[in-house]
């Protein structure tokens, strides 16, 4: 996935935003440097005019939906918005997709493969980009994970940690797109820092398909449950100081990613993260 450079933002900031002040914060990122932002698809944005409008205020930055939930439009009506965008600005949108969660009648893995059939079913009387469609699928289990080898450029993994990096690249393969989000706190005290973790992290100890990511990990019962173990915890929010919270980012890197979004917590709604995206940017960008 050429362009994307090994570290980029990732957040919910803009879920909280105005649109002026979405493009301000988008083009201070741009400034600073930072080649790839990856925004959801769960409070309120729709996710691919939020791409295309981050994508406009923009002049070369790259936009990765992270995700795009499969629930949320029919298959044809995503396909002709990607199809559009990647027209519009070649090689610079990244089409995350996602199943989301938003029903239990179905299988992830079985309805994945039927959107993405859908997808590639449709028939476009649309001018041809001159950059095809990217699009990556997220994945944290091994049949999702060669899905998104066999039907897309790759996978998106969201809450995992650098064992799971490692694991994801051994079944996508060595040609395949890894992209990896990590949280990140800038948080010394370690009682404050894990507090402030396991809040974050709540919903995902409870869920379903993140529980059996964390079992398949090694992560026991008890470590799971009652709001995640230290060990836990510890590797799915990187705290501390810069040096620390960029050496441990690098280990997902080292593990096989090709590049790692970094989400930023602690800030409260409607709070800017931007000062730490420049202490990030300072430390990480001479390199990406």
């Amino acid at each position: 996935m050429d362009g994307l450079g090994k570290f980029g933002i990732w957040t919910f900031d803009f879920e909280h935003q105005p649109a002026a002040l979405m493009r301000d914060s988008v083009q201070e990122l741009e400034e600073q440097g930072w080649r790839a932002i990856w925004v959801p698809e769960l409070l309120g944005r729709e996710a691919l005019t939020h791409a295309g409008f981050l994508l406009a205020a923009t002049q070369w930055m790259h936009v990765v939906n992270g995700i795009a939930q499969i629930w949320s439009r029919e298959a044809r009506w995503t396909q002709g918005a990607a199809h559009l965008l990647a027209d519009a600005y070649p090689g610079r949108h990244v089409l995350g997709l996602g199943y989301g969660g938003a029903r239990s009648d179905v299988k992830p893995l079985a309805a994945m493969a039927a959107y993405l059939d859908e997808m590639d079913a449709v028939q476009s009387p649309n001018p041809a980009p001159a950059s095809p469609i990217r699009r990556i699928l997220a994945a944290y289990g091994p049949k999702m994970l060669q899905l998104a080898r066999d039907r897309a450029s790759g996978a998106h993994a969201y809450h995992v940690t650098v064992d799971h990096t490692a694991q994801a690249r051994e079944i996508l393969g060595p040609d395949a797109f890894l992209g990896v989000e990590h949280a990140v706190l800038f948080e010394p005290d370690p009682a404050v820092a894990r507090a402030t973790a396991r809040e974050h992290l709540a919903r995902y100890l409870t869920s379903t398909y993140n529980v059996a990511k964390f079992r398949r990990l090694g992560y026991t019962e008890a470590e799971i449950s009652n709001g995640g173990s230290d060990r836990l915890i510890d590797a799915l929010v990187f705290w501390g100081d810069v040096d620390t919270v960029v050496e441990k980012l690098r280990g997902h890197l080292a593990a096989g990613a090709d590049h790692v979004g970094i989400q930023v917590i602690g800030t409260p709604p409607g709070t800017s993260a931007m000062p730490h995206w420049r202490r990030l940017g300072e430390a990480l960008l001479p390199d990406n």
